[in-house]
């Protein structure tokens, strides 16, 4: 096996591969706003540093958000377009669901929450009993909703950084964005282990920020 794992639903764009024992290689940046721009250089180190060639992939895997409509896009059309040149199976894994698994690796156990930042003063969030298990789906809402269904839970991500008052409980050393890295040695189990991975299709929860304007002038030919 060799996994390529990549991700931007988050402002990390991070790119990791794994040979099906262990991840041997990643790339990591974050930047919000350079999804597109960053995301090929980043799979091009991978392979420099792992010393192999995008031909050897066996898997891809790619992170499906929730996450911001444009950013998350990045990662799932390369990755489809690197599963067709290939003709290689690609899988899709939440996002949230790497970032637990991440804190798991770091030495968080359960339960807790995985909160990262969806803007509009909102969070996307996900409640799991352990790294590997989650039990609620991904959701987004507004931090003060959730007040008192995260009381008492730790909780991890950038949206739990951000809203101190609701996410009281933030242990120190654990994961802010998204690693390729967790998110590959997530899949390489599930897939040692003979589980069905899920297909790579978006978790994107609401509709895109961008909208066409609202009364604009239409311009016809005389």
């Amino acid at each position: 096996m060799l996994l390529l794992a990549l991700d931007t639903a988050t402002p990390a764009v991070t790119v990791a591969l794994h040979d099906g024992s262990a991840v041997i290689a990643e790339s990591s940046e974050v930047d919000a706003r350079r999804h597109g721009e960053l995301l090929l250089p980043a799979v091009h180190r991978t392979l420099k540093e792992a010393g192999t060639e995008l031909g050897a992939v066996t898997e891809i895997v790619v992170g499906t958000g929730p996450g911001p409509y444009t950013g998350l896009r990045v990662g799932l059309v390369t990755a489809a377009t690197f599963g067709a040149a290939l003709g290689v199976p690609v899988h899709g894994l939440c996002t949230l669901d790497g970032i637990a698994y991440a804190a798991g690796e770091a030495g968080l156990e359960g339960p807790f929450v995985v909160a990262t930042d969806a803007r509009r003063k909102e969070v996307y969030w996900a409640r799991y009993d352990d790294a590997r298990t989650r039990v609620t789906e991904p959701a987004v809402d507004h931090p003060a909703d959730l007040a008192e269904r995260v009381a008492g839970l730790p909780a991890v991500g950038a949206g739990a950084l951000l809203y101190p008052a609701v996410f009281a409980d933030v242990p120190p050393g654990m994961p802010e964005y998204q690693s390729a890295g967790a998110l590959a040695s997530l899949a390489a189990g599930k897939l040692v282990r003979g589980e069905e991975l899920p297909p790579p299709r978006p978790l994107y929860l609401r509709r895109p920020d961008a909208k066409v304007p609202a009364n604009y002038k239409v311009v016809t030919p005389k």
